[in-house]
């Protein structure tokens, strides 16, 4: 089975969901984002600080990853300022989707609206409309609070949460409830590719579907302190923190990574021109790879049944 046969849903945020969404474009609305909103730094940081919001920044890069690279869209809404008075550091579509999100009447209205704009037939749905924050608890009890610390931890939290706690919207439960693939990311692991799980709805709608749910690890390691964990130490920290297992299989850049706990896919998967990116059409191949496993699988079950 190839994927332009599938359903699937990408969830995660920063420019590693942003590429799997541009991998998979060809896919229009049969794919679907579902982004992590709890950024605090930067141009989006600053907007949050200014009034209650989602981070709107990984929004918009998974948006302009769906246009053409070349277009006055893309231009526009990844224009940056310059210098050192208010609007120096700002992007112009965070600007923007944080202007149309003062006169719409909820988020998503106001992405829609930018879809419509920039001609983007895949959903790029945020994890959840309600504004919130990261929590990171160290072992004795402390924490941390917002992405920007929970990455800067010396050492790995024991778990994380969201506050306040939120719920997801109905259009990410319905497209998890009708994927035959379920992709984590690549990404920042605590702050990227976790946050959209410790939404009940979410991680519940994923446990609860039978489609098949592939983590792809980073091809570097990352600089925060889950860049000291083993492949299964990473899962079964996911597990602890959601008290539940999603994952079905892995794919991963270094052929030396082994987990008694899922299959894994180990294969190059560096772009050619840019050593920290994930090649589209390697990443095509190694997805499809684990769609046979998924196959290959449920008929071996059939067969005992």
């Amino acid at each position: 089975m190839q994927l332009k046969q599938l359903n699937v849903v990408a969830i995660g945020g920063g420019h590693g969901l942003g590429r799997v969404l541009s991998t998979l474009s060809f896919l229009g609305d049969q794919l679907t984002g579902i982004v992590t909103t709890t950024d605090n730094g930067g141009s989006t940081g600053r907007l949050r600080k200014r009034s209650s919001s989602i981070a709107w920044g990984d929004l918009r890069n998974c948006l302009t990853h769906l246009v053409d690279d070349d277009s006055v869209g893309s231009h526009l809404f990844n224009f940056r300022f310059d210098g050192q008075d208010e609007l120096g550091g700002h992007n112009l579509g965070n600007l923007i989707l944080y202007g149309l999100g003062q006169i719409q009447s909820r988020p998503l209205d106001s992405i829609n609206l930018v879809r419509n704009l920039l001609m983007v037939k895949t959903a790029v749905l945020p994890m959840s409309e309600s504004p919130t924050d990261l929590i990171a608890f160290y072992p004795e009890g402390r924490c941390r609070v917002g992405e920007l610390s929970v990455d800067e931890m010396p050492i790995m939290p024991v778990n994380l949460m969201l506050a306040p706690v939120i719920k997801s919207i109905k259009p990410c439960i319905d497209a998890i409830n009708k994927a035959d693939l379920i992709i984590l990311g690549p990404g920042s692991f605590l702050t990227s590719i976790v946050p959209p799980l410790l939404v009940r709805d979410i991680s519940n709608a994923i446990n609860n579907s039978n489609a098949h749910c592939v983590f792809i690890d980073n091809i570097v390691p990352e600089k925060s302190p889950s860049a000291k964990l083993s492949l299964d130490e990473k899962l079964m920290w996911i597990e602890d923190n959601i008290r539940s297992m999603p994952i079905d299989s892995v794919i991963c850049q270094d052929e030396d990574t082994s987990s008694k706990l899922v299959p894994i896919i180990c294969q190059d998967l560096t772009s050619d021109t840019v050593k920290t990116r994930h090649d589209k059409h390697k990443l095509i191949s190694a997805l499809e790879k684990c769609i046979e496993l998924h196959i290959n699988k449920s008929n071996v079950l059939l067969a005992k049944s």
